[in-house]
């Protein structure tokens, strides 16, 4: 069972005040205070219990109510102090003996206190979306972090999560790439259509091939209308199932797969599923079946579309097109037949979507035409939508050149960046180039994702390397010392004895404490809103209250036994819980720095 947090059982503590009062138990809700100088934590529902007091015609000052409910909180022995502010603030501080008490509880908790849900579910989440022949790009990048953080949040807040690539494997870009091969070797058997297999087990294309084809062929298609109508041509017959074109598209997957994986590999990236848009092909005609059964499926300019505005949009939404006009699939089919493949596989309660904040509108349509058509559930779909990574003219990030970062290139320029400042501090310090080359990946990867991450999911950020890279501040380099750090103390102080009191004698570690039990609340939050930076911000505190600790109480040279073994056991349990929190990001801590 999880550790209740401090605000949940302060929370229901003052509820009972409340309720003694006559109002609602709800209206004890405490939280952190907004004026830590003050007062650890807070309850403000005097002044909600007031206004509801007059609706109902009672004349009751929220200052009187306030007064009521903190003179009950003052009989409560946990409280060292208990004050009115304002209109009716109860501010409430905690005494050290029950500070330690739910530190000594964090302690012997195997999951370092985090929250877990009392209901979990069954969660597919959509991230990644690279697509098939198309190399990883710098706007690949939040959709994998973010996705695999929220994947990793939600397991251990105890939900079964299965994590999706969703792959563009189906889509007029591999019309566009088979006319392309075409053209530079026509004489593959894959374009004869007498010719039904079997076909050459080995691709005619490698990966370096379909980065450089793909290009060509869509700038041609740009270019020429007649090629424009070519490769939809081609990709409608794919899809219609051509032999030769199947063949020819399933080396172009498996090609693509291969270097998709070691590009996520290296970010640390997993997927439990690697299904694509074709995936989704065996569904289209049943869903077709279903809407015309519904009366939902209509003609329009020779394709067959889905109509989703509804009386009182405050914006225009387009129709979803489900068949276009020469018999291919879209987004938006492929999309719906892919909920219906997991309603039938997986059968989850919610399908969390991390895609590009900009897709917002395709969503919309595709959520509404699920609805409508009685497939799945418009407010169990979710699209967890985020902003953009920008250069320093604060426009999406590109080369010079105006072409979108390849995310390798990205990722070398934060290697080498993390080498260069591992090199000039640890290099004399006896490192082998093995464990340096580690470091530096590891330091590498977590100033890239915490730079990510730390930043609200729905805002825009700048791409700045030597920012992310720096030990100091607000950065995942500063962190991962943090967490390192702990592990030397540890190392030399050596492991208090099981079952050692946890004792407050020094501010610092009263901050200590009130930043462990922060965690739950932290990561409650940022599960219900989908927003890791909150995470983040958790770990940022804890990182410098134990900066704090370290640096006002001494440890493994303390004289006083019992505070030893007390001080060690906060900076154990503030290393666990600092470790799971990145483990959480997808950041990996290394031994030693």
């Amino acid at each position: 069972m999880a550790v209740l947090s401090l605000a949940e059982r302060l929370s229901a503590i003052a509820g009972q005040a409340f309720e003694a009062e006559g109002l609602d138990i709800a209206f004890g809700r405490v939280q952190a205070s907004d004026r830590p100088d003050l007062a650890q934590f807070q309850c403000n529902g005097a002044l909600a219990a007031a206004k509801q007091a007059r609706e109902k015609g009672s004349g009751t000052n929220p200052r009187a109510i306030g007064e009521a409910v903190a003179a009950r909180l003052r009989d409560e022995d946990i409280f060292a102090d208990v004050s009115l502010a304002g209109p009716g603030f109860i501010n409430l501080t905690l005494t050290d003996d029950y500070l330690a008490g739910f530190a000594a509880l964090v302690a012997g908790d195997a999951r370092s206190g985090a929250w877990a849900k009392d209901t979990p579910e069954t969660i597919v989440i959509d991230y990644g979306g690279p697509n098939v022949a198309k190399p990883l790009h710098v706007g690949h990048l939040r959709a994998a972090i973010i996705g695999e953080a929220l994947k990793r949040l939600m397991r251990l807040a105890g939900d079964d999560v299965t994590g999706d690539i969703h792959l563009g494997d189906w889509g007029k870009q591999m019309g566009q790439l088979i006319m392309a091969v075409r053209d530079e070797m026509p004489d593959l058997p894959y374009f004869d259509k007498d010719i039904t297999g079997p076909y050459p087990a080995e691709s005619p294309v490698a990966l370096d091939d379909l980065a450089r084809l793909y290009p060509q062929a869509s700038a041609a298609c740009k270019a020429d209308t007649a090629k424009n109508e070519e490769a939809r041509r081609i990709t409608a017959e794919l899809q219609a199932g051509r032999p030769g074109y199947i063949a020819l598209w399933r080396h172009f997957v498996s090609v693509s797969h291969a270097g998709l994986k070691r590009e996520y590999d290296d970010l640390g990236v997993t997927f439990d599923l690697w299904k694509g848009e074709s995936d989704a092909q065996p569904f289209i005609q049943p869903l077709v079946e279903l809407l015309e059964s519904k009366d939902l499926l209509e003609e329009s300019e020779g394709a067959r579309i889905i109509r989703v505005a509804r009386e009182g949009d405050s914006k225009k939404i387009p129709p979803l097109i489900m068949i276009s006009q020469d018999g291919s699939v879209l987004y938006g089919s492929t999309d719906l037949g892919t909920i219906w493949d997991r309603k039938q596989s997986i059968n989850p309660d919610r399908i969390i979507y991390v895609v590009d904040a900009r897709q917002s509108q395709h969503f919309e349509q595709v959520f509404r035409a699920s609805d409508l058509m009685g497939l799945f559930p418009e407010d169990r779909l979710e699209h967890q939508g985020f902003g953009t990574i920008n250069g320093p003219d604060d426009k999406p990030y590109k080369t010079r050149e105006g072409d979108a970062l390849p995310l390798r290139v990205l990722l070398d320029q934060m290697k080498t960046g993390a080498v260069d400042r591992v090199d000039t501090s640890l290099s004399e310090r006896g490192y082998s180039k093995e464990e340096l080359a580690d470091i530096a990946a590891k330091v590498g990867m977590a100033a890239l994702k915490f730079a990510d991450l730390s930043n609200p999911r729905t805002t825009n950020y700048i791409f700045d390397i030597d920012k992310f890279l720096s030990f100091e501040g607000k950065t995942g380099p500063y962190i991962l010392y943090a967490a390192v750090r702990i592990k030397s103390v540890l190392e030399r102080a050596g492991m208090a004895e099981q079952g050692s009191a946890v004792m407050i004698t020094q501010d610092a570690e009263r901050d200590l404490v009130l930043s462990l039990a922060a965690f739950p609340d932290a990561m409650r939050q940022a599960y219900e809103k989908r927003m890791p930076h909150i995470l983040c911000d958790h770990a940022w505190r804890l990182a410098q209250s134990f900066s704090k600790f370290y640096t006002n109480c001494r440890i493994a040279d303390e004289p006083e036994p019992a505070v030893k073994a007390s001080r060690q056991v906060l900076a154990r349990t503030t290393g666990e819980q600092l470790e799971l929190v990145l483990g959480t990001l997808g950041i990996a801590v290394p031994d030693r720095m």
